[in-house]
C-alpha cells in the first residue's frame, strides 16, 4: 500500500486528485463512504471517512497529508515515485514523510471492518500541508462540525520514529521585496540598489537568529531556541544593471507558549525606526513590502491530554517527545480536538533524495494500529 501512495505524484504544486480518488475507490470496495472536499480551485481536495461506531461519541481521527516536496534539482538514485525495497527500507518520495502512516491505516481496513467498531474511527487525509497545512483548517472544521457526532481524539501520523510527540513549534514565513531604481552599473548615483539595501536586512535577521540563542530555552526541543531561516533570495538582471528589487523569502520558528508576533513585529520596528532613516539620510528611494506567505500554529499537548494517554498505551511507551518541525496539530487543537502526533519515520529522512523508511518503522506502526482496532471493539 506505501507502494501505490508514493506512485502518486503529490508534490504540493499538482494536483492530489487522483491519490484522492483512489484511496475513495479503495474504501468503497469495503463498503466505507468517504467524503471529498475540494479546495476553490477544484484542483486538490480533502478527504474523510467513519469506520465503525455507529455515531458514537469520542471517536479517534487517524490523520495524514497526501502532499509531498518537490524532487526537482535532487540527485535521486532511483525514480522517486517507483518505490525500491532494500536492505530492510523502502525508498521513495513520501515513504516517511508521510504516506506510509496512510497506507498502514488503509492496509487494516479490512481488520478494522472485521469486527464491530464501538469507537468511531475516521481517516483524515489532507492536501497542501508542505507549503503551509493549507488544507487542514477546513478539514478540522468539517470534522468538529459534521452531521456525526464529532470525534474527540486525532493523531497526526507525521514521521515520530513512532514515539509520541506532544509539543512542536510553529512556522511563520514571509516574502519580503525591497524595491529600488534600476540604472547602468558605470553609474551608480543614478540608481538605488535594492540587493545592496536587502543585504542589510539579513544581516539584521541573522543578529536576531544568533539573538535567540541565548533566549527563552526549551531544553527538551533538539533546537531549543525559536530559530530564523533565510531560505532563498531573489534579485537583478545582470551583473552591469542596478538592481531594481531582491525578494527575501524567510521564516521563523518560535516555540509553544511563547509570543509568535513578535519577531515579525521586530523586523517590522527595525525596517521602520533604523533602515528606511538611514537609506533616507542618503537620499536614496528605496520601498519595502512584506507578505505573509505562511502560519502554522505552535503546538502543545494540554495538561491531563486524552490524546497523548492514548498515544502512550498505543504505542507501548511511557515516554513523550518535543520537535523542532511544524505539523497540522495546532490547527485540529484550535479546532477543539485532543491531539497527538505518532507515525512511523524518521523526519531526518524526510525531504532528501533518496527518502526512505525502515520497513521495521512500518511494522510498529501497524501494531500500533491493531492495538487501536483492540481498542476501538472494546471501547
Amino acid at each position: 500500500m506505501t507502494a501505490k501512495m508514493v506512485a502518486f505524484d503529490t508534490t504540493s504544486a499538482l494536483s492530489n486528485l487522483p491519490l484522492i480518488d483512489f484511496v475513495a475507490d479503495y474504501l468503497k470496495a469495503f463498503g466505507v463512504t468517504s467524503e471529498i472536499i475540494p479546495d476553490p480551485t477544484g484542483k486538490k481536495a480533502n478527504l474523510t471517512a467513519t469506520i465503525g461506531g455507529g455515531g458514537a461519541q469520542g471517536g479517534i481521527i487517524l490523520s495524514g497529508h497526501s502532499d509531498v516536496v518537490p524532487v526537482k534539482g535532487q540527485a535521486w538514485n532511483t525514480d522517486p515515485f517507483e518505490t525500491i525495497k532494500k536492505d530492510g527500507r523502502l525508498y521513495g518520495r513520501g515513504t516517511a514523510d508521510m504516506k506510509s502512516f496512510i497506507a498502514v491505516a488503509l492496509a487494516l481496513v479490512p481488520e478494522f471492518l472485521a469486527k464491530p467498531l464501538r469507537t468511531q474511527v475516521r481517516l483524515a487525509v489532507s492536501y497542501d500541508e508542505e507549503v503551509g497545512c493549507l488544507g487542514a483548517p477546513s478539514l478540522a472544521k468539517s470534522m468538529a462540525t459534521g452531521s456525526d457526532a464529532a470525534p474527540t481524539i486525532v493523531i497526526v501520523g507525521e514521521p515520530t520514529s513512532m514515539r509520541v510527540v506532544t509539543a512542536h513549534k510553529g512556522i511563520r514565513s514571509f516574502r519580503t521585496t525591497v524595491t529600488g531604481t534600476e540604472a547602468h552599473s558605470s553609474a551608480p548615483d543614478s540608481g538605488n540598489n535594492a540587493i545592496m539595501h536587502a543585504e542589510k536586512l539579513v544581516s539584521f535577521l541573522r543578529g536576531l537568529a544568533q539573538e535567540l540563542r541565548g533566549s527563552i530555552q526549551d531544553p527538551e526541543f533538539d533546537t531549543p531556541f525559536a530559530s530564523i531561516n533565510v531560505g532563498r533570495i531573489d534579485g537583478g538582471t545582470a551583473v552591469n544593471i542596478i538592481p531594481k528589487t531582491c525578494t527575501i523569502h524567510w521564516e521563523y520558528r518560535p516555540l509553544p507558549g511563547t509570543d509568535e508576533n513578535e519577531i515579525i513585529e521586530r523586523f517590522h520596528a527595525f525596517t521602520r525606526d533604523e533602515w528606511l532613516p538611514a537609506i533616507e539620510a542618503e537620499n536614496e528611494i528605496i520601498k519595502i513590502n512584506t507578505e505573509a506567505v505562511a502560519h502554522v500554529p505552535a503546538y502543545e499537548a494540554e495538561a491531563n491530554s486524552p490524546a497523548t494517554s492514548l498515544a502512550l498505551d498505543l504505542a507501548a511507551t511511557n515516554l513523550t517527545a518535543k520537535v523542532s518541525y511544524g505539523s497540522e496539530a495546532g490547527i485540529f487543537q484550535g479546532a477543539g480536538f485532543s491531539t497527538v502526533l505518532c507515525g512511523p519515520g524518521d523526519i531526518a529522512d524526510a525531504h532528501i533524495p533518496n527518502e526512505s523508511i525502515a520497513i521495521s518503522q512500518i511494522d510498529a506502526c501497524t501494531d500500533f494500529m491493531r492495538r487501536l482496532i483492540t481498542r476501538a471493539q472494546a471501547s
